[in-house]
């Protein structure tokens, strides 16, 4: 064997497939993966000793929304210094193209109330060289970057594009838009994108409060859009919904799929639907579950998005809401420096009026979790996702003799006011969890990184699968947990160059320390343009993060090294894959 660039030496390599795993060496060169064996004799620029540790394929995020900080951010954490290298954003049918330069704003407003990305930032940091999709696209390749990024074509944009203020007003689609609309996905998709996305659900609303322009759009105009994507082509038509028409929403999905080919994907949840306001159907996953077999059944590639926790939110005085930031003493005194607003708000007079007041136009995360003390949790050291209900606010104010909302008013004031509560709105069966990740028709997805960026930090739900239903539980084995954060995924997508550590593939891999593998309490940060805040997290245990044979990330600490690519469409396997 000719000198390699890079050798990782007698690392315990778990491939990606699922199988066993082999004490092997890597050999790297030109970004590619060209032998993986014992003991290999070849000889290279740098060598990485891995005795002890397991390496892996680099994770695949396939529910991000960097669709804004991938414009301006090299480093596209929290998913790059958690062991993704490859991500797909555009997902949920929000996205800032196609774009005419007057509907900039509308699209802002949009991406700021649905994915809760300041609209600030989106207006200082987006470069906005873009009209078309196409030239979206040529913008991202442009941008140097630590990992490699994917994007569907949103259903939000492109009505827009197409109708203006009647895509606004969520007015039906006439023929001729749906022509122009189809024209424009086939454009879209024909430059790179990986699909389409959209979504159907009355929680995403615009920063105005106004329903997405996508919400309620008639399922025939879905379809119809659905049959520009191929299958041959490896498209994916991503979709969110309420499902109150459960039959009438998946038919999209199995119309697009049965005419064209093309994969479907949908957010899947174990919904307490009356926790969040809405009709309880408990039951509803367990339904989509078996539409999923039978599609399966059919030849009809349709996967659930499932995650390894709870959504949870983040509340508290350094996120971006609590259920006492829109009261109006609470917003009089923001204007302060950090620690005289803390100062000032222990003050006896200044709590009890806060106390005493109610929220003006709260976020609709606030309306909808702000008295349910019972689900609400102080996020400590150790990280709990799945808490123990001894251990909510509820229960540790009653302890204590105390309200509830009192109590929790001198917690957040803690730690000079840096405490923050954990709410797991959905999915807090881990009997349910387990199911739906061990279900061979879904995939470990939806930690939405890039959005929410100041109530929620799912992001390291790919660690918390390792750590959690792995190594704690022993509800998957090791080979599988890694199998469903990186082959599996670029298999959905039709990444096929990836996610599997076999001679040809893309030498994006992870070091890992599995025993020290460790989350921490998420924290913010204020590196958005125009000074945004957001939530990041770390980890200890990635010893390195490798794309196309470059490490990117040392212990946690990002190297300067920024090999990542814009990814159009399928990518072939080498012929020397034999997955």
């Amino acid at each position: 064997m000719t000198e390699c660039d890079l050798i990782i030496r007698n690392g315990e390599v778990f491939d990606g497939s699922g199988g066993p795993s082999l004490t092997a060496d890597i050999a790297i060169r030109d970004g590619l993966i060209v032998a993986v064996g014992p003991r290999l004799e070849a000889t290279a620029k740098q060598e990485l000793d891995a005795t002890g540790k397991i390496v892996t394929p680099g994770f695949v995020d396939v529910h991000t929304h960097y669709d804004g900080q991938a414009t301006w951010d090299s480093h596209l954490n929290p998913s790059s210094n958690l062991g993704s290298t490859t991500v797909v954003m555009g997902n949920c049918g929000v996205g800032f193209a196609p774009c005419r330069p007057e509907d900039r704003e509308e699209l802002i407003q949009l991406m700021e109330g649905v994915e809760e990305i300041p609209g600030t930032a989106l207006a200082e940091g987006l470069p906005w060289t873009w009209e078309s999709f196409s030239e979206f696209l040529d913008t991202l390749e442009s941008k140097a970057r630590d990992i490699d990024v994917a994007a569907l074509l949103p259903h939000g944009p492109l009505r827009v594009y197409v109708m203006g203020e009647r895509a606004i007003k969520r007015e039906a689609a006439t023929a001729d838009d749906i022509r122009k609309m189809k024209s424009l996905l086939q454009e879209g998709v024909e430059a790179g994108a990986v699909g389409f996305s959209t979504s159907r659900t009355l929680l995403h609303l615009s920063s105005t409060g106004n329903h997405v322009p996508t919400y309620q759009a008639a399922t025939d105009e879905l379809k119809q859009l659905g049959e520009s994507l191929s299958g041959d082509q490896g498209h994916v038509f991503q979709l969110i919904s309420d499902w109150e028409d459960a039959e009438d929403e998946f038919s999209i999905l199995r119309n697009t799929s049965e005419k064209t080919g093309a994969k479907g994907t949908f957010t899947l949840l174990a919904l307490d639907n009356e926790q969040l306001g809405l009709e309880s159907t408990p039951e509803l996953w367990r339904e989509h579950l078996g539409r999923i077999e039978q599609a399966q059944a059919q030849g009809i590639d349709i996967q659930g998005q499932v995650i390894s926790r709870p959504i949870g939110v983040l509340m508290g005085h350094p996120a971006s809401m609590s259920i006492f930031s829109k009261r109006p003493t609470f917003q009089s005194l923001e204007s302060l420096p950090w620690d005289e607003r803390i100062r000032k708000m222990a003050e006896t007079e200044t709590r009890a009026r806060i106390l005493s007041e109610q929220n003006v136009n709260p976020h609709i995360f606030v309306q909808l979790l702000q008295s349910r003390f019972q689900q609400m949790y102080p996020m400590e050291d150790p990280i709990e996702y799945l808490p123990r209900a001894e251990n909510s606010v509820a229960a540790r104010a009653e302890r204590e003799g105390m309200d509830p909302e009192a109590w929790l008013y001198d917690y957040y004031l803690g730690n000079n006011g840096q405490n923050l509560t954990y709410i797991p709105a959905t999915n807090s069966s881990q009997d349910i969890i387990a199911e739906l990740l061990r279900h061979p028709h879904t995939v470990a997805a939806l930690g939405d990184g890039g959005a929410h960026v100041g109530s929620i930090c799912d992001t390291s739900a790919n660690i918390y699968l390792l750590t959690k239903w792995v190594r704690e539980k022993r509800a998957i084995d090791l080979a599988q947990g890694i199998h469903m954060l990186t082959r599996q995924p670029a298999q959905l997508y039709s990444l096929n160059d990836r996610g599997l550590i076999a001679s040809g593939m893309k030498a994006d891999l992870n070091i890992i320390d599995f025993a020290r593998l460790n989350l921490h309490t998420p924290h913010i940060v204020q590196d958005l343009p125009a000074g945004g805040k957001r939530f990041l997290q770390h980890a200890d245990g990635i010893e390195a993060t490798l794309v196309a044979g470059e490490i990117i990330y040392r212990n946690g600490e990002a190297t300067g090294a920024l090999p990542g690519r814009l990814v159009r469409g399928k990518q072939e396997a080498p012929t020397a894959d034999a997955a």
